[in-house]
């Protein structure tokens, strides 16, 4: 785990200090002067002035960062500058180099696991993509093993194997719904976790929560298990709304029709047709929620 901020205090922050140090320098500082002036030790100085500190190349040949260095040693040497409006400055670009920018890309390049998120992506931004797939994942794991740990689950696992599903908050189409890569089956009486939940690898379930939530179910989340009517019986009995729908056809419509019907419905089954096997689904605010409701069924 390899955090932007290091790379900021570990090659920005002295390749930044050498640049300004080498400025001030230029501008007739002396090496008290820069130390006062950075807030560093004169021997940190000295290290700048001899070159021991290495610089990382990509920030040196940055227009931005030579700019700041420029603006911040201009307003330090004539006085029209404090320390503390250079730190807002230097700050500001560092915002600027994180936004899907430079240092976003070194970012990447030492985290490879962020190249799925693009390269507009802000690490920072409390509402960014990568944070609302993060907890998705998350939310989605912690499901996955109230499953795992359900005795009798396996049980409940239809001949297609079963799924469960998570959604962004303003997911649009599948590569928006987190999933189980394979399925999950059942291996000798166990359930098996084939993989580590991705995005974009589940059709069906994934197909039938979308189709609910754009018929207006509040829902982020659904799995599927084998239909029987004793399980619809139970689910009832526990105080779940239960509506059909059509199997054959346009799953969407199928889905918005049940609903239109039972709006209030957390539970849509198919009794199955020809190559069709029934099916139930379970939906839910989050995974952790729809494993609870699996698991009362055992």
């Amino acid at each position: 785990m390899r955090f932007v901020e290091e790379i900021v205090v570990e090659e920005f922050l002295p390749t930044f200090r050498s640049m300004l140090a080498e400025d001030l320098r230029d501008r007739g500082f002396t090496q008290s002067e820069v130390a006062e002036a950075l807030g560093i030790s004169q021997s940190a100085v000295s290290k700048y002035a001899h070159g021991d500190v290495t610089r990382r190349q990509e920030f040196v040949e940055d227009e931005r960062v030579q700019e700041l260095v420029a603006r911040v040693g201009e307003g330090l040497a004539s006085d029209t500058m404090r320390p503390v409006q250079g730190l807002v400055e230097a700050e500001v670009v560092i915002r600027q180099l994180e936004r899907g920018d430079l240092l976003a890309a070194i970012h990447r390049e030492q985290m490879p696991e962020l190249a799925e998120y693009g390269a507009e992506f802000a690490i920072h931004d409390p509402d960014s993509d990568l944070r609302s797939a993060e907890r998705v994942l998350s939310s989605l794991r912690r499901g996955l093993r109230v499953l795992e740990n359900t005795s009798g689950f396996a049980g409940l696992i239809p001949n297609v194997g079963s799924n469960l599903v998570a959604c962004t908050p303003d997911a649009t189409t599948i590569d928006d719904v987190a999933g189980v890569p394979g399925r999950i089956v059942d291996v000798k009486g166990r359930a098996t976790i084939p993989a580590e939940p991705e995005f974009g690898v589940s059709e069906y379930v994934a197909s039938v929560l979308l189709a609910a939530r754009d018929a207006g179910s509040g829902v982020n989340a659904a799995a599927n298990i084998r239909y029987d009517p004793d399980i619809v019986a139970a689910l009832e009995e526990g105080g779940y709304v239960t509506a059909a729908f059509e199997s054959e056809g346009d799953v969407a419509a199928g889905v918005a029709a049940a609903l239109d019907e039972t709006p209030d419905a957390t539970v849509l089954y198919q009794t199955g047709a020809v190559g069709i096997e029934p099916i139930c689904y379970v939906l839910g605010d989050d995974p952790v929620a729809v494993a609870e409701t699996i698991r009362e069924l055992t």
